[in-house]
């Protein structure tokens, strides 16, 4: 999407006193649950906490969505299609601005399901992909996870031919070794790109209460042992899939993917974790399921829309001094953090 000249001053004056004067993109997470049970994720554990997002209260946020010249939705989640109706949401967000791109994050399970209203109301999908099939269903914890993914992708395109329908898959104990096989079943399943991160082992993300410690840790995580052998996975894939970094179907350039084994040496002690680019909490937001609001998904809560209106929230004193004083580089959650957003700049590798 271009950015026009007027916006373009926005996001300077955002980016120069640290008070959002253009808020590019906005996740909300409909809804709290989710239908998978990740190894990686605590997500599922809360299912019986049933929250979600109503159209009333995306109603009483119109005016700061205006206010904040939101561009981009992000559904997220928890699993975003079981909300109870999502598309209402959709029809919403579409009425205050026509050109508003919507873009739907999923585990994939219920995308033949819904795949009319997918198409309709969302502009592209990320699915979640763990591992060529077999590895896959195992780090989901669901039979047949990995065939459903696919056959909801072929549904999505028998609507509408060529719908864009993109992954990103989580490299970690469990499935690093099948990343030569994970990107051979991406394009298997008819993927257009698929983007590749480290495990956050160290946030209170993704419904923990408290980070979490031994042996829950090591579960996950790679030991020095496991990372050296990570490395060497990685520069064999950089070899092999030379095309596909051409072509930009794996997102991260070679020096980027080296990143991921540098991250896991890091927890290990071994070297310094790699140097974060990040600017998502002066161009992106996070809305939670009950109405908390981050400035991203893993630093403390700003506010909730159930008190406040949201572009109040963003624009707070505490929330302007939150940004102006935080330095990525530095700032313990952001040096730890592996979903970094770099939007409208080039992040150096």
């Amino acid at each position: 999407m271009s950015v026009s000249a007027l916006e373009s001053l926005r996001r300077h004056q955002t980016k120069t006193t640290h008070r959002i004067h253009s808020l590019p993109q906005l996740v909300l997470m409909p809804h709290s649950r989710c239908n998978c049970r990740c190894l990686m994720c605590d997500i599922w554990q809360a299912n019986s906490v049933k929250h979600e997002l109503t159209r009333e209260d995306l109603e009483q946020q119109m005016g700061s969505l205006r206010n904040l010249h939101v561009q981009r939705v992000v559904l997220s989640g928890g699993e975003a299609l079981m909300h109870q109706n999502l598309w209402l949401l959709c029809e919403l967000l579409r009425e205050l601005n026509p050109e508003m791109q919507i873009t739907l994050l999923s585990t994939g399970l219920l995308l033949k399901v819904f795949a009319a209203d997918v198409v309709k109301w969302c502009d592209e999908v990320i699915v979640s992909i763990d591992g060529s099939p077999e590895i896959h269903n195992a780090v989901r914890r669901v039979p047949r996870a990995f065939e459903r993914l696919a056959e909801g992708i072929a549904a999505l395109r028998a609507e509408r031919s060529g719908y864009p329908v993109s992954a990103r898959c989580v490299l970690q104990r469990t499935n690093f070794r099948d990343l030569p096989n994970i990107i051979e079943a991406a394009h298997a399943i008819g993927l257009n790109r698929i983007s590749f991160m480290a495990a956050d082992v160290s946030s209170t993300a993704f419904n923990r209460p408290e980070p979490w410690q031994e042996p829950r840790v090591s579960e996950v995580a790679l030991d020095p042992a496991e990372t050296q052998e990570f490395a060497r996975v990685v520069e064999d894939v950089i070899q092999r899939f030379a095309t596909d970094f051409d072509s930009h179907f794996i997102s991260e350039n070679p020096a980027k993917l080296r990143r991921l084994p540098r991250y896991y040496d890091a927890l290990n002690g071994l070297g310094e974790l790699p140097q974060t680019v990040c600017n998502a909490p002066w161009v992106s937001s996070v809305v939670e399921a009950d109405g908390t609001v981050r400035p991203c998904f893993f630093h403390k809560a700003l506010g909730n829309i159930h008190e406040q209106p949201l572009d109040q929230i963003l624009n707070s004193p505490e929330a302007i001094a939150f940004r102006r004083d935080l330095d990525v580089t530095v700032n313990p959650t952001c040096k730890a953090c592996v979903c970094t957003l770099s939007l409208g700049r080039r992040s150096p590798a």
